[in-house]
């Protein structure tokens, strides 16, 4: 079995042209675009790496986004994105970019947010805050399957869970905030103290914990997490605003 081991953190703050692989599409929308990254390095579960578009007339755009992939996928990454309908680079990701396309990248940056091999390990993302989570979960089943961890994952209905069939696979909690599947007898509702008090390590087992959301929603389980008596220094968030995709 392969170990977890320390990555240099200094990330090349050159840019690089990245070669699109494959493109997945998720949820009607959110799609997965593996890239081709020539001046690649491998990064901790956690991190992003920041993109970059430039018209014809010289305007560019860039934005973050979080690594997807584990970094033993040696020499490409895959990035996650969803579609803004207000944004400048999200919009050009879903509706123009084709297999074979290039695209301006440079990373992995991020200290804070990242799995080093801590456990046990409790993982709450919010929609799209899923992404940077699921890197640690494909990490951790190939270098370190026996860590105990668990995901909290709050969507709004069933078309929007993102890496369906990995979530499942991972045994996550599921809570539908909008329209649960026919049938479901599971959570429907949004993430509350009740809820993390039922799904959550309990305090005495020091879990290091990840939430990943919008603000409201982060700020409003690490509050909660707080309350429950866990410690505010092992706790992790990672927030994502309304709009700039």
């Amino acid at each position: 079995m392969e170990r977890l081991t320390p990555v240099e953190q200094r990330a090349p703050g050159r840019w690089q042209v990245a070669t699109v692989t494959s493109i997945k599409r998720e949820t009607p929308r959110v799609k997965s675009f593996r890239l081709q990254v020539p001046m690649w390095m491998p990064h901790l579960p956690g991190q992003h790496y920041d993109v970059r578009l430039t018209a014809p007339d010289g305007y560019r755009a860039q934005r973050s986004y979080s690594v997807a992939s584990s970094p033993l996928d040696k020499g490409e990454i895959e990035l996650t994105i969803d579609r803004l309908e207000d944004g400048e680079v999200s919009p050009y990701f879903h509706d123009v970019l084709m297999e074979g396309d290039l695209v301006e990248v440079r990373g992995p940056f991020a200290s804070y947010f990242v799995w080093r091999g801590e456990t046990p390990v409790l993982l709450i993302g919010g929609g799209s805050g899923v992404v940077p989570l699921m890197a640690i979960l494909r990490h951790r089943r190939r270098v370190m399957p026996d860590v105990p961890m668990r995901l909290l994952y709050s969507v709004r209905s069933g078309e929007d869970v993102i890496y369906a069939d990995e979530v499942a696979d991972a045994g996550a909690t599921i809570t539908y905030t909008r329209a649960a599947p026919d049938g479901w007898s599971g959570y429907a509702r949004r993430v509350d103290r009740q809820m993390l008090a039922e799904v959550v390590f309990p305090p005495d087992q020091r879990p290091r914990i990840y939430v990943c959301g919008s603000t409201g929603f982060a700020e409003g389980v690490s509050a909660d997490l707080v309350a429950l008596g866990h410690h505010a220094d092992r706790i992790r968030i990672e927030r994502f605003g309304a709009t700039g995709g």
